[in-house]
């Protein structure tokens, strides 16, 4: 390696030539691959499978399944929300493995990770294929031409089909514009749960382990490139926090060595003209081993690494050789589709369960949350306590109100709504195409319920067990509130999945909830009595001895108006008694719903409050009188 310029005045070189460093052995071999797929379709469960075989864990310590899925809210909900890196060593090689979210809400996660790596295992299910994330995960790791290792998962189910399946997967690669070299991959069928796999098409045998599955990665995905004597370069591809260390900064080694002690310089993708980078010497490096993160000496080119120091750091930044300041090209990843606003929460019980309340509060948590998710949008409004969020879709916002929820925040926030594009002079909105798998007998209740969302079935096969799968393509605006109303018709048994496909001409008008709102007249405690009279009328959210304000909504009327209703009224005490009066209450359990069911439920005109204790539904307006005179106005 060429010695740097050593003037003075000027930065000396990271590394110097007789530096001792560069006399040390090669570096051992390496290979970054993410775990592409489905939801559900096995990611994390084989990431746990291939952590045992390669001794991770003790034999006999004990480890909780999904052990890289350590959020609450993914081990609550069954699906990976960020991104998490693990390394195992297979020989003498080590393979840095990184596990992907399978939802398209998370779509930015998979496109940071794919940052990282220069391969992936497309994970399949056996039994029910290519399904709408595959595709999504597919392309985009084609458009950064990742060499790929099929893996059919769960072969041991009963309907299982993997020649069928493979089928669909060369199928997939061929309508996503695959070239003749991405085509041919190796084929390694799996039980992942039992940590079995054999090359090709079949079932493993009851001994076999992940060692075919750990030969195809080492034969498919090619070593890092990029010359570790070169100036250095890195990218940052994700965020991180520690009590002690402060923000840290993970990401790759594209070019050069990254070392503890050395000076770094921090850049963006563009550095003006006679400006000087940040610079800083490097007292915390660490790396991946295992699924912890250990302190290293140094990260060579296309290792993955973890760094603090530099609290200004962002997703995208470039960490470089301080005499030879070049940045990468910053990380780019699809628009958001959905919004939403988040604001204070002004109803009467504000303040007597959460710790952060103000504007400041809320608008330094999301600042915070834009830093570490490339894929949330924050803007102002007119109102300095009102902030709009846009993200992927209603999952992924439902996640950050959840985590807000938990860390003792209370806001309100609106329906979401579809962000809109001008193409070529008109308004377009975003298409959605999704996948249906329901009990024979409810095929009708889905065309159905398509129709008026001016949904389209694009596809119709038939499934295994009495099911069929459905192929649908509908407006994004329209599925908002479409998987609530699924479920409850039917009975819980519909598995629905769905992914950004486009843009379409605006559609016109589309239905919402059949039910007017229930919208409390009064302030107080709600008294059975009231409940009784009114559960004819409607559902009810809330049952008795139940605190409640004026304008919260307390129920959904059978008819499509609004109704004022008083939920407290007392039962009149009078020494007249009749037999059919003096029953006992009988009152149907009240319909509870949760922080995504009470988003997908609300009208342009209600709110969700959100407390760490409850949420809530309300109007925007809470006085009766308030909404008449907005109602004029309009």
């Amino acid at each position: 390696m060429a010695e740097g310029p050593s003037s003075a005045g000027s930065l000396a070189p990271l590394v110097s030539a007789a530096d001792p460093v560069l006399q040390a052995a090669p570096p051992v071999p390496l290979r970054n691959v993410a775990i592409v797929a489905h939801v559900d379709h096995g990611k994390t469960t084989l990431i746990d499978a291939m952590l045992r075989r390669t001794g991770v864990f003790r034999a006999n310590q004990e480890v909780r399944e999904r052990v890289m899925d350590s959020e609450d809210q993914e081990r609550e909900r069954g699906i990976t929300i960020l991104a998490k890196a693990a390394s195992v060593t297979v020989g003498d090689v080590r393979i840095n493995l990184v596990d992907t979210p399978g939802h398209a809400d998370f779509g930015g996660e998979v496109e940071r990770a794919l940052e990282l790596v220069d391969g992936v295992l497309l994970l399949v299910d056996a039994a029910e294929g290519p399904l709408p994330q595959t595709r999504y995960v597919l392309s985009k790791a084609l458009a950064r031409r990742l060499p790929a290792v099929v893996v059919l998962n769960k072969v041991d189910r009963a309907d299982a089909r993997p020649g069928e399946v493979l089928d669909e997967v060369y199928q997939l690669f061929l309508d996503l514009g695959a070239e003749d070299s991405d085509i041919e991959f190796p084929v390694v069928s799996a039980v992942a749960r039992e940590g079995r796999a054999m090359a090709g098409v079949g079932m493993p045998a009851a001994g076999a382990d992940l060692g075919p599955l750990f030969d195809a990665i080492l034969e498919r995905v090619p070593a890092p490139e990029g010359d570790p004597h070169a100036g250095l370069q890195a990218i940052v591809t994700n965020l991180d926090a520690s009590d002690y260390l402060g923000r840290l900064a993970v990401g790759r080694v594209v070019r050069g060595t990254l070392r503890r002690g050395a000076t770094v310089a921090l850049l963006d993708e563009e550095v003006a003209e006679g400006e000087r980078p940040v610079t800083r010497r490097l007292t915390s490096l660490l790396g991946f081993t295992g699924i912890a993160r250990e302190d290293v000496d140094e990260r060579v080119a296309g290792d993955l690494f973890v760094i603090a120091g530099f609290p200004e750091v962002e997703i995208g930044d470039t960490l470089a050789d301080p005499a030879l300041p070049e940045p990468l090209p910053r990380i780019s990843v699809d628009d958001p589709v959905l919004r939403m606003t988040f604001g204070v929460n002004t109803s009467p019980v504000a303040g007597t369960a959460g710790r952060y309340l103000t504007s400041r509060h809320l608008r330094d948590r999301l600042a915070r949350e834009v830093l570490g998710n490339v894929s949330i949008r924050v803007e102002d409004t007119d109102s300095p306590d009102v902030l709009e969020v846009a993200g992927r879709g209603e999952l992924q916002l439902a996640v950050l109100i959840e985590s807000m929820r938990r860390e003792g925040y209370e806001l309100q926030v609106s329906r979401p709504e579809v962000i809109v594009k001008e193409i070529d002079g008109h308004r377009h909105e975003p298409l959605e195409r999704g996948v249906v798998d329901v009990p024979d007998e409810h095929v009708g209740t889905v065309t159905q319920a398509l129709a008026p969302r001016r949904g389209a079935v694009v596809d119709m096969r038939p499934g295994d067990a009495g099911r069929t799968v459905v192929t649908f393509e509908a407006p994004a605006r329209g599925l908002i509130g479409f998987r609530g109303m699924l479920l409850t018709a039917t009975r819980g048994t519909a598995l629905l999945h769905t992914h950004h496909a486009g843009w379409v001409p605006w559609a016109g008008d589309l239905p919402h909830r059949q039910g007017g709102a229930m919208v409390s007249d009064r302030s107080g405690v709600t008294t059975p009595h009231a409940l009784d009279n009114l559960q004819a009328r409607g559902e009810l959210f809330v049952g008795p001895q139940t605190t409640v304000y004026e304008g919260m909504v307390v129920g959904e009327s059978s008819r499509p108006e609004d109704m004022v209703v008083n939920v407290c009224r007392e039962k009149q005490k009078t020494n007249i008694r009749t037999h059919s009066h003096d029953e006992g209450v009988k009152l149907a359990p009240p319909r509870i719903h949760s922080l995504d069911t009470a988003i997908e439920w609300i009208a342009d005109d209600e709110l969700v409050e959100v407390t760490p204790d409850a949420i809530r539904i309300r109007k925007r307006r809470l006085s009766e009188a308030d909404r008449r005179r907005a109602s004029r106005a309009r």
